[in-house]
């Protein structure tokens, strides 16, 4: 077995190693955004299940021998593609969605080696069945998701902070190599045990289905049912939609780093190795009765939103995923064939975690106009234990559904007053679980039915029928709170909704009834990115980030008189034109088409300024790159980085190489002013490392005067070469002191950016 396991476990930690990799050197690309991160999971989930596929194919319908020849043929071809550094000229700006641009650039860079890569697990088991006849190989996919998960949890704490994106590139091309080492063995081991004149596999002769009964999932030596094999699809496509939901919705509210990719993936992997390594991992009753619980804590953070502590909303969703993927994995184990039909097992698990990548990646974008996967894959695992209660007449899955109202009707008071401490957080919504009897008087009377049933012993079809009735009514219930909370988050009238592949818009229509308060208000995710007044003489305001007493305010008042060029990265609504004199210039990079539309539509501070603008769609830093490549400085006197205020930021515009750029876009005495409000992450360490690689002066100005309403504390970072610029007095007096015990940043640059040690 151990050749057969060597191969496996490498080929698993490469192909998990190479994800987080390859997604660190296109992310600067394409705006750095969540989106680029689920449309990798896409592509690796579509070419997971192409590598199934063969491997199925391959193991069915050739030979042993020819099975070699072939995989051979396909792993000498990946040798021959090495390196798999993408080109810098998929750099390319592109407008609009860029999802199929990424795939494209994926399959062209490491398309093929994924591929080969991907059939490793389940070909490499059926050559160990074939050259060891009678012993099991479901744990080599055990260890397969050991070496996988070593690979992601490696990446961030090791690889990523010690060595650069090409010596890890480098390094992961050394790994094939000694894979291709390690398959060549095994492939001479089933070389050796096949005779040349070998028949191809006959397909296992076909013989009754028995329906699985009791608590025993298995499917045994029987033909697989239809409904086990539609199951083979649905569970893991459930985990996969959770999995790439939980990502989502770390990344849009926290930040998009490998960490929070890692972690939900990490988590999910860790599911295949407990529950394929044996049964006695994944207990029914516990896992449903932990699964209702976590259910109930989605619920609450939801609508919380960002206003939840940040390692409150990590755990929730973290834990939430990893009970709900156990379910669906155990429940996926117990459904497992015989050796003889490992592959095709496989290729429609594959299958599933594709169907899930493609639902939350290209189809809900296109159906909703905000995330509403998290709840649908809840909803619908609630509803595959109804299924399962039903067709194996399970006493644990209904007492662990009834163990878990118990649980939540003593747990959520806590959390829903933990919540309102720690966050201010308050919603009419929480009026619907403030009373716990309905959870005390549900979960009794089921367990004690539960209890009467088995104490007569009865295991009658009218008594599956009710446990399954049971758990579909947790299915209903969960499915009317998420209606309930759908229909009751926006209070406030919606003038627009969208979602796109760089997040969701909407614009909020304030007080229609009030001219002096009527104002409209644009959320992207969990953030504010400014607001307008409707009434005339209020629409030219100032307001939330940009007041005349906030840095980058006190910034234009201090450029000198006469025509002024301005850049803006990040429009928003655009409340930065405000301060736009006759004569002056304004150029505004922004990525996401969808911010244009409404920037335009639903408010007016474009119209109403007096400065000349242009609007430059796409990423700010590809952009101005492009501009100093073709000899073009637009010699600005102000910069304004507005990227960083929300949870999401995208890094690739704070590192060294970017502020190269920046450097050769503004004057030599030109400012750059760098927004760093955020809620989550400390970034004045960073900028000060910045400032200082390229011995710039630095002021720091925090704005806590809020004397409106809808004037907003902020941070500003104004960095310059012209001393005597921040030496003025309205910039010195407003400016913070140094903090002699600030945190120090290690100089942030493509090849390295860490964010775990900014954490607020």
């Amino acid at each position: 077995m151990l050749p057969f396991a060597l191969t496996i476990f490498t080929g698993a930690f490469l192909l998990f190693q190479v994800q987080p990799l390859i997604g660190k050197f296109i992310l600067p690309w394409f705006g750095g955004g969540p989106g680029v991160w689920t449309t990798c999971l896409l592509f690796f989930q579509m070419v997971l299940l192409g590598g199934y596929a063969y491997a199925h194919f391959s193991s069915s319908r050739l030979k042993p021998r020819q099975q070699v020849i072939l995989h051979f043929v396909l792993l000498a071809l990946s040798l021959a593609l090495l390196p798999i550094t993408p080109s810098e000229s998929w750099k390319t700006n592109l407008s609009g969605d860029p999802n199929w641009r990424i795939l494209v650039l994926l399959m062209v860079t490491i398309g093929l080696p994924y591929f080969v890569l991907s059939s490793t697990g389940p070909l490499m088991q059926q050559w160990f069945s074939q050259t060891n006849p009678g012993v099991s190989p479901y744990r080599l996919y055990a260890l397969s998701n050991v070496g996988s998960l070593l690979a992601l949890l490696s990446y961030p704490a090791y690889f990523e902070v010690r060595f650069s994106r090409q010596v890890q590139a480098n390094m992961w091309s050394a790994g094939l190599a000694l894979f291709v080492v390690f398959c060549g063995y095994c492939a001479y081991r089933l070389w050796r045990h096949a005779s040349p004149d070998a028949p191809v596999p006959a397909p296992r002769p076909a013989t009754s289905a028995a329906p699985a009964g009791g608590d025993q999932g298995d499917v045994g030596e029987e033909t697989t049912p239809p409904v086990d094999k539609l199951l083979w699809v649905a569970l893991p496509a459930i985990a996969s939609i959770l999995l790439l939901a939980t990502t989502n919705k770390l990344s849009q509210e926290v930040a998009v780093i490998p960490f929070l990719w890692v972690l939900p993936l990490s988590l999910y992997l860790l599911t295949f190795i407990i529950c394929f390594d044996h049964a006695r991992w994944y207990h029914r009753g516990v896992f449903t009765a932990l699964l209702v619980v976590g259910i109930a804590v989605v619920c609450q953070l939801l609508p919380a939103g960002s206003d939840a502590p940040m390692r409150v909303q990590i755990f929730g969703y973290t834990a939430t995923l990893f009970i709900a993927c156990m379910v669906c994995h155990g429940e996926l184990y117990r459904l497992k064939p015989p050796p003889q039909r490992l592959t095709s097992y496989f290729l429609l698990i594959s299958a599933g975690g594709a169907l899930g990548g493609f639902l939350v990646a290209i189809a809900a974008p296109a159906i909703f106009s905000d995330y509403r996967e998290l709840q649908l894959g809840l909803w619908v695992l609630t509803y595959a234990l109804g299924v399962l209660a039903f067709r194996h007449r399970s006493r644990e899955l209904v007492l662990g559904a009834g163990a878990g109202a118990l649980l939540v009707a003593f747990a959520l008071p806590w959390l829903r007053s933990f919540l309102d401490d720690s966050s201010g957080y308050g919603s009419e919504l929480l009026e619907l679980f403030r009373d716990r009897a309905v959870y005390l008087v549900t979960g009794l009377l089921v367990l004690i039915g539960c209890v009467f049933d088995l104490k007569r012993r009865t295991i009658a079809a009218e008594f599956s029928t009710r446990m399954g009735a049971f758990v579909m009514a947790i299915c209903v219930a969960v499915g009317a709170v998420f209606v309930v909370q759908w229909n009751s988050r926006d209070t406030v009238t919606v003038l627009s909704a969208t979602r796109n592949f760089y997040g969701t818009l909407k614009v909020f229509d304030y007080y229609p009834s009030d001219e002096e308060d009527h104002y409209h208000l644009l959320l992207h995710g969990a953030t504010t990115h400014g607001l307008q007044f409707v009434k005339p003489e209020k629409s030219v305001l100032s307001t939330t980030y940009y007041a005349e007493s906030s840095g980058v305010g006190l910034a234009m008042g201090q450029l000198a008189e006469g025509p002024r060029r301005l850049g803006l990265v990040g429009l928003g609504t655009g409340s930065l034109a405000t301060y736009g004199r006759k004569g002056d210039y304004l150029r505004i990079y922004e990525i996401n088409p969808a911010v244009e539309k409404l920037a335009r539509s639903q408010f007016k501070y474009l119209d109403y300024s007096q400065a000349k603008i242009d609007v430059v769609m796409g990423d700010a830093r590809l952009m101005m790159e492009q501009e100093v490549a073709g000899g073009k400085s637009q010699q600005f006197d102000l910069l304004a980085l507005d990227a960083f205020s929300s949870d999401a930021i995208p890094v690739h515009l704070l590192t060294r190489e970017a502020f190269e750029i920046y450097l050769r876009q503004i004057k030599p005495d030109g400012v750059i002013a760098v927004h760093i409000s955020n809620r989550y992450l400390n970034l004045r360490p960073v900028v000060e490392r910045l400032a200082a690689n390229f011995d710039l002066s630095v002021a720091t100005i925090s704005d806590d005067n809020e004397p409106e309403w809808w004037i907003y504390a902020t941070t500003w970072m104004l960095v310059t070469k012209n001393k005597e610029f921040l030496a003025s007095t309205k910039i010195k007096d407003a400016t913070e002191a140094a903090d002699s015990d600030a945190k120090t940043a290690p100089l942030w640059t493509d090849d390295f950016a860490s964010l775990y040690s900014i954490l607020k």
